[in-house]
Parts: structure tokens; sequence; C-alpha cells
């Protein structure tokens, strides 16, 4: 044997396999009859616990089922947990509920008030409520958005001024609830809102979308969906006192696309507002496909809105509005969801 070879079983020795380590999905609980959250690292008296201190999934989701409680705190998902998915283990979305009350003038400014404050991507969340219990006493956020490919289905989002801070990333909320009464959805993100109610609690504007420029890809689309609302139908001469408006815009480009969603007799007939600016009017893009309902009157909208073609009122429907450079299908992962 050559002296320049080792034996084969030598080796197997020195020359050992390392083995891989694979990334695996994490479930955690929150349940309210947890004492400390130190006793394991899977079950936790509240949310943020579970936040802080669940076990990373690596390239993995956490999922985190939330028993059937009222959860009084605020609830932060860092940048730094993305694939978080919370699970509502109720029979109805009422049987969790992830409340606080805080407003503008009590927090110090808007977006210090939110309930639920998410900065991850990829967020899911099914069959819970998120609320803030402030009432009509100005901007008080029950959720802030900021996060791209998030999921929401069977959500209930409680609040009335700026109830839901859709701001940033791809969003796509499907058999939701929002309430509102100003501006109960706002911000920045390119977010679908699909077979959903939006119920008005008061006279103000559903959506304050905030597009910057032409170029963005952002914009809100309401799509088979039905708003519905506390407010009578205006008598003659008195619309502003007793009606809503479908949007404004917070910021000039603003975009929003209501597809084949039913309106209520107490919408304002002319649909938009341009925020007391004539210079709006030329660059928010705010229209219609198929409205139905008595709140539908195509007629009397403000003839700076339109009323969208077949052909034109496909690029918003949620699977190509939201399709990204990564051919995003939120539907088809909304489904995988309980």
């Amino acid at each position: 044997m050559s002296r320049f070879l080792l034996p084969a079983a030598l080796l197997l020795v020195t020359f050992p396999v390392l083995a891989q380590k694979k990334d695996a999905d994490v479930h955690v609980d929150v349940r309210p009859d947890v004492k400390t959250g130190i006793e394991s690292n899977t079950q936790y008296p509240t949310i943020q616990m579970a936040m802080d201190h669940a076990p990373d999934a690596g390239a993995g989701r956490v999922y985190v089922h939330i028993y059937p409680g009222v959860y009084h705190e605020r609830v932060i998902v860092t940048q730094n947990r993305p694939r978080m998915t919370w699970i509502g283990m109720g029979s109805t979305p009422s049987d969790v509920v992830i409340t606080n009350s805080l407003n503008a003038k009590t927090a110090g400014g808007t977006f210090f008030t939110e309930t639920v404050e998410i900065n991850a991507p990829e967020f899911e969340a099914d069959n819970l409520t998120i609320e803030n219990t402030a009432g009509n006493t100005g901007q008080a956020v029950a959720a802030a958005v900021r996060s791209d490919r998030a999921i929401f289905k069977h959500v209930r989002f409680l609040g009335h001024q700026d109830t839901l801070f859709a701001d940033y990333g791809r969003q796509f909320y499907t058999a939701c609830y929002i309430a509102g009464g100003v501006d109960f959805i706002f911000g920045n993100a390119a977010a679908v809102f699909d077979h959903s109610e939006l119920h008005v609690l008061a006279p103000g504007y559903l959506t304050a979308q905030s597009r910057i420029k032409p170029t963005e890809t952002t914009g809100y689309v309401i799509a088979n969906s039905h708003v519905t609302s506390d407010l009578e139908p205006a008598a003659s001469g008195a619309q502003a006192q007793h009606t809503f408006g479908l949007g404004r815009p917070w910021r000039p480009y603003s975009r929003v696309v209501y597809l084949n969603t039913e309106l209520p007799a107490s919408l304002d007939p002319g649909g938009w507002n341009n925020w007391g600016k004539t210079a709006n009017e030329s660059t928010a893009f705010y229209a219609e496909y198929q409205s139905t309902g008595p709140g539908a009157t195509p007629a009397t909208r403000v003839p700076w809105s339109h009323q969208l073609t077949a052909a034109e009122a496909r690029s918003y429907e949620p699977g190509t509005f939201l399709k990204g450079t990564d051919n995003w299908n939120p539907e088809l992962e909304a489904a995988l969801l309980p």
C-alpha cells in the first residue's frame, strides 16, 4: 500500500459529513390562563410576550394560536419577526379581542395610538378582532400595517377615526369587517379589500389614500364587498350633515377603486371629495366599476372621477393588482388559512 494513501475507515473519521440545519415552522400558544410565560417557550399569557420570546423559525413561519379572551395590550411586531401567523382559536372573530384605547391627544400624535403595529413582512392574521376603543375623540388607530405580502382573513378592525393605517407594502384583506367614521382606512399601501364589509359609523370619509406620485403602484381596491352605514339617507340640501364619502386625497395622487361593491343610500351622491384643493382633482384617481345598491348613482358622481370599462377594471382585480414582480398570489395563500 502506498504511503500516500489512508485506510478507508480513517477517511470516514477524518472527514465527517456535516448535517445541514433545516428551517421548520414553529407553533406557540397564547392563553389567558398561562401564569407568567416562563414555564416553557411555547406558551405565553400575552401576545407581545409571544412576539418577543417565541423560538426563531428561520425561513419557516411562526404560528401563534391565540385562545379566546380579551387581551388588553399594545402589540408590536418588529421588523426582525417576519412570517408571523396569528390564528384566533375561538369560533368567531369576536372570541379573541386585542384592545387598547389611545387617541392622538393622549398619546402625543396619531402614529403612537395603534393597538397593533406590524412592521415585518409576510404577516398573517385570521379569526380575531383588533380594536381601539377611544371612540369619537380624534385620531385613534386600531392597526398600523407596514408589511409586504400581508394577509388578513376574518379579522375585525374596530375604531372611529383612522381605524386602519394600511401604510406600506402589498396587503390583502378578505372576509374582514372594518368600522369607522372619519378617514378610517388611510395610508399608502397597495391594499385590496375583498369580500369584506366596510361599516360607516358617522359622517366622514371611508378612505384617505396617500399616494404621492403617479409612478407608485400603491392604492386601495375595494372589491366584491359591501359598504354599510349607521347613517340615514340625507334630506335634500343636507348632504354634508348626513352622508359620507367614498374617499378624499390625503396626498395628491391618491388612488382608490371600487369594483362590484354594494353602496348604501347614505352615500353622498357626488361620491368623492377633493379635500378643499381643486388641484387634487387633476391628480387623484378615483373610480368605480359596476357598483350596486341604492348608492350606486354614476350620473351624480363628481366629474373628475371615473367609471371603468371591463377591460380597465381587470387591472385592479386582486390577483393582478397585488401580483408584483414576485408573482404573489394572495388569494391562494389566504385560502390556506383556516
